[in-house]
């Protein structure tokens, strides 16, 4: 029997020729629904599907070279530039920084049914906010860092059940933060900073949600309880809000003809409190400069010495030309003047003495559980860090300069190099190499600038591997140790202008004497320290494997917070993912475009998650972690 088109047998039998008329004018009237709305469409192909959206888009010179009809998106041979794939099936678009603008059309995106990750961060997208919504089944949405702006619908989430990450950031949005947000779940992530959101704080009480940030917005009145375990941070930046969380009442009686008077008072206390501050800051300045002179004063005519177990008469020339002379003394015992010396123990990169670290412009860089750091630029162009260390007054100058010689001996390009130091029984000096760029922490977290653009997947690679060679080095040298290292963590990492990483705060544990000191160190978050107060050098492999899951989910850890009330504990969630083997989910966003690096990221993963083991006795020593490291850079 000879195959009949469908529509002939859904024409009526034996009707009349009117009946059949009206028929197929429903039917024509069904197949224009169909063709203007992309719902009721036949379904087209994914390479279609992408091809009909970046022809929305402007400036798509990056995508033009592998974005080609015909080709399979996921083709293992030549997959398509910037899109992430499950087997056969499209999952992600990742098109963050490609420079792309334009009108986006979400209705060809309708056909891509395995879609759960749209990424189109720092672009130069504008207008409202298009309808995302009709991709149900996203399960992240990062749009930060465009120019979308006006009210976005309360209702717009309600059908996006799915979503467990937004991020909204630094856009032009207004009107009231989307009630519908509240009924979402499984949101894990919410970034609405830096818009122009106002209105009330939405009572946002999931279990789920372990990251929010709502700061630079125009937000009032009260924020809810239930959102206590956020802390400030998320809410600064909105001068009408009050609650708990920032330690400002909400005054609920106050009426608006009380406004007036209300402004007065707070650009008086404004005021009050500025001076105040003004008043503090120059009395620190003063005092750390007394500080300085007082050191000068005890020793200036003192240059630079070697140390070493006889220091030998040294003389080095001020700015002016004069000679400035030190003394021979012997090492270590001697107190008195000997309390003012300069140590020098690596001049590989210039020598210097105390009377030009006295002359030197310094600036504060923060302050630590171990005392203060302070960048110091010298006369000659040397900048190096000055480290005032607070908790090391009980220890002598013998097992001091000791400890200091064998600090000054270590040479390794992941290590940051001590210059020199200084004892006195109040304080110690330790003087180290400046290193501009700044902390690894700072650039992951906090920098949104260049540098944190060049955070790629290789230069991430490059400074795990940095990481885990430095603490190999330091394992090696500092065998004995309970701990060799002792505070690794991503801010005592610093990336010079390679990108390499330098090792810092290492090997202070046998220094300290003040046991609540001490276990504010980071090795005391591993789970046997915790527990048992327990220290042993696997407690470093803990924090290394903390920096390996930082690294790569760009996650701020929450076990660098002493409540651990805010950040992402990565260890379970990474526990949790692998026991789901949906590891790929958690790849950080920006990296996770360099879709042929998947499977290196994946096993990196791996490694941080056996680096963070509990069981002390299965969790991998730091050799084996280098050799894993190393292995998978060389796939």
């Amino acid at each position: 029997m000879a195959a009949v088109p469908l529509i002939l047998h859904l024409l009526p039998q034996a009707s009349s020729p009117k009946k059949h008329h009206l028929f197929l004018i429903h039917i024509s009237i069904f197949f224009l629904i169909s063709l203007s709305n992309p719902q009721f469409s036949f379904s087209i192909s994914e390479d279609d599907a992408l091809i009909k959206f970046k022809e929305s888009l402007k400036n798509t010179t990056s995508l033009d070279s592998s974005w080609l009809k015909g080709t399979s998106p996921c083709d293992k041979n030549k997959k398509w530039d910037r899109i992430q794939c499950e087997g056969n099936v499209v999952e992600g678009l990742l098109l963050g920084e490609a420079g792309l603008s334009g009108e986006l059309d979400i209705d060809p995106l309708i056909a891509l049914p395995g879609l759960r990750v749209l990424e189109i961060a720092n672009n130069s997208f504008s207008g409202t906010i298009p309808e995302f919504f009709l991709l149900g089944a996203l399960k992240s949405i990062y749009i930060d860092g465009n120019q979308f702006s006006g009210e976005i619908p309360k209702d717009f989430f309600a059908k996006m059940g799915s979503l467990k990450k937004i991020w909204f950031a630094r856009n032009k949005f207004s009107g009231s933060i989307p009630e519908s947000l509240t009924n979402l779940k499984y949101l894990m992530e919410l970034r609405l900073e830096s818009n122009a959101f106002s209105g009330h704080v939405p009572s946002l009480s999931q279990v789920s949600l372990t990251s929010i940030d709502l700061s630079n917005n125009k937000l009032q009145g009260e924020i809810p309880q239930g959102m206590s375990k956020f802390g400030a941070d998320p809410f600064k930046g909105n001068a009408d809000l009050c609650g708990q969380q920032l330690g400002k009442e909400c005054n609920k009686g106050i009426n608006k003809t009380q406004g007036a008077p209300m402004s007065k008072l707070k650009w008086i206390i404004l005021g009050i409190v500025v001076s105040l501050l003004l008043v503090t800051i120059l009395f620190r300045v003063k005092r750390k400069e007394d500080h300085f002179d007082k050191l000068g004063k005890e020793n200036l005519d003192e240059g630079l010495h070697v140390g070493s177990s006889i220091r030998k008469s040294t003389s080095i020339h001020s700015k002016g030309g004069d000679s400035v002379r030190g003394s021979t003394r012997r090492g270590g015992s001697q107190g008195g003047k000997a309390m003012g010396d300069l140590m020098l123990v690596n001049n590989e990169n210039g020598t210097f003495g105390l009377p030009d670290l006295m002359k030197a412009a310094a600036e504060v860089l923060g302050n630590g559980v171990l005392g203060s750091a302070y960048k110091a630029k010298m006369g000659n162009g040397m900048s190096v860090v000055v480290k005032r260390l607070r908790e090391m007054n009980k220890m002598n100058r013998d097992v001091f300069d000791a400890e200091m010689r064998k600090l000054g001996k270590l040479r390794h390009k992941n290590l940051l190099q001590l210059l020199a130091y200084h004892y006195r029984k109040e304080e110690k000096l330790m003087v180290s190499e400046y290193v501009p760029k700044g902390s690894l922490l700072y650039l992951l977290h906090g920098d949104r600038g260049i540098s944190h653009g060049e955070l790629n997947w290789p230069t991430r690679l490059r400074i795990i591997q940095g990481v885990a060679s430095g603490m190999c080095y330091l394992h090696s040298e500092f065998a004995s140790y309970a701990v060799p290292h002792g505070n690794l963590k991503s801010s005592n990492i610093l990336l010079n202008e390679k990108y390499e990483p330098l090792l810092s705060d290492y090997a202070f544990y046998p220094l300290i004497n003040n046991t609540q000191i001490v276990q504010s160190l980071f090795a005391y978050k591993a789970p046997e320290a915790i527990q048992h107060q327990h220290l042993t050098p696997k407690c470093d492999i803990y924090c290394l494997g903390i920096i390996i899951l930082e690294i790569l989910t760009g996650k701020f850890p929450s076990q660098y917070l002493n409540n651990q009330k805010g950040g992402t504990d990565v260890v379970q969630w990474v526990q949790s993912a692998i026991a789901d083997q949906r590891e790929s989910e958690l790849i950080d966003p920006e990296i996770a475009s360099a879709t042929d690096s998947v499977e290196q990221m994946v096993k990196l993963l791996h490694v941080g998650a056996a680096c963070t083991i509990s069981d002390l006795d299965k969790r991998i020593d730091m050799k084996e972690a280098l050799r894993r490291i190393e292995e998978i850079s060389l796939i």
